[in-house]
C-alpha cells in the first residue's frame, strides 16, 4: 500500500487543480478529516461573556468587510470572482451554521489546510477574532439592508483598527517582557 502511494504520488497523476473537483471518496475523507480535526482542537476553547455586546460586533463588522467578503459573501451580495474559483467552495457564512462559537474561533484562528482559509491568528489577537466570530454569528439573521448598514457602522478601517492593536500590544509587551520583538503574534488565553 505504502509503495502505491509513494508512486502515486511521485508519478503526480491525481488532478490537483482548483477546477477539477475530488472524486466522492476524497472529498469526503477531506470533508471527515476537517470536521473531526475542527471538533477535536476546538474542544477547550470558552467563547468571552461578551459575545453578544454591540460594540464586538460592530468592530467584527469592519474585519468581517475588510477580510472575509471576498470569499464568504454577505447578505444579498452576488458571487465575486475569487468565491466562485476556490475550491472547495468557501462556506457562505450569512447561512445558518451548527457550528460552535469556539469551533469558529479555531477556523478563523488557525485557518483550514487545502481550503484557501487563511490562520488569522498569524496577524491579528483573539480578541479581534473574537469580534469576528461575534459578527459571523449575527450574519444569519441579517437581512442585505442591515448587512450594509452593519458595516456602514463599523467603528473604524481595517488599518486604524490594527493600529490600535499593535499600540495596546506594544505597552503589555514592554510590561510582560515576552512579546516584544513580535507583537502580532501576542496570544490571549482562551
Amino acid at each position: 500500500m505504502a509503495a502505491f502511494v509513494g508512486v502515486f504520488i511521485y508519478v503526480g497523476v491525481y488532478n490537483i487543480g482548483a477546477d477539477a473537483p475530488h472524486s466522492k471518496l476524497v472529498y469526503e475523507t477531506l470533508n471527515q478529516l476537517r470536521e473531526r480535526a475542527i471538533k477535536h482542537h476546538s474542544r477547550d476553547i470558552v467563547p468571552p461573556a461578551d459575545l453578544a455586546d454591540p460594540k464586538r460586533i460592530a468592530a467584527g463588522a469592519g474585519l468581517y468587510a475588510e477580510m472575509c467578503t471576498g470569499c464568504h459573501l454577505g447578505p444579498g451580495m452576488e458571487k465575486s470572482e475569487l468565491s466562485q474559483g476556490l475550491y472547495p467552495p468557501a462556506p457562505e457564512l450569512a447561512r445558518p451554521s451548527d457550528r460552535s462559537a469556539a469551533q469558529q474561533f479555531w477556523i478563523i484562528k488557525h485557518g483550514v489546510k487545502l481550503s484557501a482559509m487563511p490562520a488569522w491568528g498569524r496577524t491579528h489577537d483573539d480578541q479581534l477574532i473574537w469580534n469576528m466570530v461575534a459578527f459571523v454569528r449575527t450574519l444569519s439573521k441579517l437581512s442585505p439592508e442591515q448587512y450594509k448598514a452593519a458595516l456602514a457602522n463599523a467603528p473604524a478601517d481595517h488599518d486604524e483598527m490594527m493600529k490600535g492593536m499593535q499600540g495596546m500590544m506594544v505597552g503589555h509587551s514592554r510590561e510582560s517582557g515576552s512579546e516584544a520583538e513580535h507583537p502580532h503574534q501576542h496570544k490571549h488565553a482562551h
